[in-house]
């Protein structure tokens, strides 16, 4: 099978669960192919749970769920060391972060601290608990979520945690259509449970190695720069991109370059992906600061000339 037939297959079976979000199911399966991390900052009730589900089902990945509460501790997290008593030993009993996909559900609603433990498993793929480093499963895919509009409860992530995720989507409303057939078939839990592996690990790995080997020709990278210099200059915004932001640009420039059937990357790439990098990552400035960030985004690429 081709690289673009194994790649139609995957957008079309998640397609089939996660209706009317083409494009937002397109940028997490570019996200889980530069092996980043992935933040879905919406509503309830618009499919977040049901991506999340939907990618580890039709990738054939095991999957784990935390409900981030203001009671969570990090040892909920990562695991904890128990007496084995027979054993006369320490046993460690590893936590629902040791899963190839973990959904961290509603994260702002735990403490910084018990967020913070998740920095460690997003950066380097490994917790260390006691002294000990335990290695978590690859491929290793975070997908965390959170209400934008809720303060009651909750605790705003810090710019460390928010630069971890490579990708910050939303679903959005779907289109009345995609709605009129939800509302005709509502049993997405039933679709789910039907749904089997479409790709065999090793493929998958195969297609992350591949999207890491996308060319990337110097003139994107000089147009990269010019569009991370532009944001740090920028009237508009206290913040501009960070260096990590930028190579986390450039890895899913090549992702969706291959979702695109390329080895190289072109501008279009650079920009279909420019959103959902970079607006978690920009600060605007005084009167700018209730602008939706994806437009100051949008506007920055407008005003930046095509190498």
């Amino acid at each position: 099978m081709t690289n673009s037939q194994l790649i139609d297959r995957l957008l079309g079976a998640i397609n089939a669960i996660v209706r009317g979000k083409e494009e937002v199911v397109r940028l997490a399966l570019a996200c889980l192919l530069a092996r980043g991390h992935l933040l879905l900052e919406d509503l309830p009730g618009v499919g977040k749970t049901t991506l999340a589900l939907a990618l580890a089902r039709v990738l054939g990945l095991d999957f784990g769920r935390i409900q981030f509460t203001s009671d969570l501790l990090p040892t909920d997290i990562v695991g904890v060391s128990v007496i084995d008593v027979a054993a006369g030993s320490l046993t460690f009993r590893p936590g629902p972060v040791f899963h190839q996909v973990v959904l961290a559900d509603e994260i702002n609603r735990a403490t910084p601290r018990t967020q913070s433990a998740l920095l460690e498993a997003m950066a380097e793929r490994q917790v260390s608990v006691e002294g000990r480093t335990h290695a978590l499963p690859a491929p290793f895919f975070v997908i965390a979520t959170q209400n934008p509009i809720e303060h009651y409860g909750t605790f705003p992530l810090p710019e460390s945690q928010m630069d971890r995720f490579m990708m910050t989507l939303r679903m959005g409303y779907p289109g009345r259509d995609a709605e009129r057939t939800l509302l005709a078939d509502l049993d997405t839990r039933a679709r789910l449970d039907r749904t089997e592996a479409v790709i065999e690990l090793r493929e998958l790995t195969g297609l992350q190695d591949q999207a890491g080997g996308v060319k990337v020709a110097p003139a994107i990278i000089e147009y990269v720069l010019d569009l991370t210099a532009a944001s740090r200059q920028s009237d508009r915004l206290l913040v501009g991109v960070s260096p990590r932001g930028a190579e986390h640009w450039v890895c899913a420039a090549k992702a969706l370059a291959l979702l695109s059937g390329r080895d190289y990357c072109v501008p279009e790439d650079v920009q279909g992906v420019a959103a959902a990098v970079i607006a978690h990552r920009i600060l605007p400035r005084g009167e700018f600061e209730k602008v939706d960030r994806a437009s100051l985004v949008r506007d920055l690429i407008r005003a930046t000339p095509v190498r």
